[in-house]
């Protein structure tokens, strides 16, 4: 039985805050579940993580993590969860804060935290046979297993992973602190230099045996100058090592038959409850409670790469000009934020604008949801339009990423439905009303609705295939 090592920033539910997060607390369960792996997963022990997890975590080790001149205390925790083994490392000073990141020595917490990975092994007596790190707080794990811990007894025959879930965060720094801080030499100057900076992403890129993103379709784009943020050229020499396979979501926690969040359970089988949930959500926003107008929303981080700025330029007028109601999520740039709250103020009969983030909610707001907007200019995977599909939702998507290998468009051909949304190519205003109003015009229609709404919620975004790709990826290492 192959043993894989995930090593990430974030986990669900311990603590997250997106989809890194839900990737990692539902992909190594969907292993662990096959049977074919021994799956195990490392995380900081963030001050985020509750008095419940920690009452039934049980204490594997102390020790001392070197770290240029630094010597820091290193705690391991431990705890079972859905067939999987996760590790908590425990050292207040770097992760007792207010928050998972965002503190001006990010680049040192993390660095400790890939050096006490490699030191758990030893003090564990544990080496996987794959190290699975993700996204570039875990990049340096790759890295020091490759340049430092490589000749050690039990770390030779470890082979890597590393998931790039979004190119846009690569972990740069100045080259000051390659020794101080990262405790790298002159030996590895040249490896992570990217444009006269440390990065600490193309530093795994090329040290990883393979290098997977999060969708097929993502692993073209970023081979490519629009969609790279500065990576092309290293992703193009490493293109042999690089694959993409589409996340899924955990169908335990998003399950509209059995969610004890939402106003009513349904399935695709009785989707009575969809209306009490839409009902529900009109009620608890002040909407008007009306049954036969469709309700579109938007749950996403109010930025333009979302993009917002697209809706912001033609969702006035399809307020305006459609009967519909439409209950916006998020939190973000202000100017979204207030475009959004000037739009409920425009139609307060119409529009609600809710400037948060709310877990709970937002799985209200996706049960009551007739159609789901995600126009996104770039989505490395996306699993909102997966949300939104499973709650009986009718996905409007930009063919982008993950997006456009999730989403297939609706066309219909002697009866027969086809595709499992809708779905628009340029990233254009124009053409985003123009699908927008399309699903409108079909959910006036009570028989296309009920025949597309049925295929939608049929659409497996489960894990279980994606799980199999993977294991079938670790199979060539």
């Amino acid at each position: 039985m192959k043993k894989i090592l995930y090593v990430g920033a974030e986990a669900m539910p311990f603590a997250a805050t997106g989809g890194l997060g839900d990737v990692m607390g539902s992909l190594p369960a969907a292993l662990a579940k096959t049977g074919e792996a021994d799956v195990r997963v490392v995380m900081p022990l963030y001050a985020a993580v509750s008095e419940e997890w920690r009452s039934q975590m049980k204490q594997e080790d102390v020790f001392y993590v070197d770290l240029a001149w630094r010597q820091q205390y290193c705690g391991v925790f431990s705890l079972q969860k859905d067939g999987v083994t996760y590790y908590f490392i425990d050292n207040e000073y770097y992760f007792k804060r207010p928050a998972l990141y965002g503190f001006y020595d990010d680049g040192e917490r993390y660095a400790y935290f890939c050096m006490a990975v490699m030191e758990l092994m030893a003090h564990l007596n544990y080496y996987p046979d794959v190290l699975h790190a993700h996204d570039w707080q875990s990049a340096l794990s790759v890295v020091y297993l490759n340049c430092i811990y490589r000749n050690r007894q039990g770390y030779e025959n470890i082979r890597t992973v590393f998931t790039i879930h979004n190119i846009e965060y690569q972990g740069n720094y100045d080259f000051a602190i390659l020794g101080d801080v990262f405790a790298l030499g002159e030996n590895e100057h040249s490896l992570m230099d990217q444009n006269g900076c440390i990065n600490l992403m193309k530093a795994a890129i090329e040290c990883a045996d393979r290098v997977s993103t999060v969708s097929p379709r993502y692993a073209e784009e970023i081979r490519t100058a629009a969609y790279a943020h500065g990576l092309e050229s290293i992703l193009n020499r490493n293109a042999h090592k690089l694959c993409g396979i589409l996340n899924g979501i955990d169908y335990s926690y998003y399950d509209p038959k059995t969610d004890a969040v939402i106003a009513a359970n349904f399935s695709q089988r009785s989707m009575a409850g969809k209306v009490k949930n839409k009902r529900a959500l009109q009620l608890e926003t002040g909407l008007p409670e009306r049954e036969d107008v469709p309700m579109l929303s938007v749950i996403s981080r109010l930025a333009s790469h979302k993009g917002l700025d697209i809706l912001s330029e033609c969702i006035y007028d399809t307020v305006a000009d459609n009967d519909v109601q439409l209950v916006v999520l998020g939190k973000g740039e202000a100017r979204y934020e207030k475009f959004f709250l000037d739009l409920q103020a425009a139609f307060p009969d119409k529009v609600r604008a809710l400037i948060t983030y709310d877990r709970d909610l937002s799985k209200r707001i996706y049960a009551a949801t007739d159609i789901f907007l995600m126009p996104s200019k770039s989505e490395p995977c996306g699993l909102s339009q997966m949300i939104a599909s499973r709650y009986g939702a009718i996905p409007v998507v930009r063919e982008t990423g993950g997006l456009y290998d999730s989403i297939k468009p609706y066309w219909e051909e002697k009866k027969t439905i086809h595709g499992n949304g809708f779905t628009f190519a340029n990233y254009s205003s124009a053409e985003l009303r123009e699908r927008t109003e399309a699903a409108i015009a079909l959910w006036n229609n009570g028989e296309k609705r009920k025949k597309l709404v049925s295929k939608i919620m049929k659409t497996d975004f489960s894990w279980s295939a994606s799980a199999q790709k993977y294991l079938e990826m670790y199979a060539t290492l």
